[in-house]
């Protein structure tokens, strides 16, 4: 079915949705943030996102059962 694409699209509209509150409603936060990324070396970088992104998967897995 296209259960999986709808649950796809929500999650895209709720990351959208933090996107929009962190540019609209703080974006000096936003800059400084921007700022600090520059100077983070790539492999920081990297393995914090895979981190992000495995807790993502997991939330996920233990909300949909």
């Amino acid at each position: 079915g296209l259960a999986p694409v709808s649950d796809f699209l929500a999650a895209l509209g709720l990351v959208l949705v933090i996107e929009g509150l962190l540019y609209g409603g703080l974006p000096q936060l936003a800059k400084r943030m921007a700022a600090e990324v520059a100077s983070v070396p790539e492999g920081v970088l990297r393995g914090t996102g895979l981190a992000v992104m495995a807790i993502g998967v997991l939330i996920v897995w233990l909300v949909r059962g």
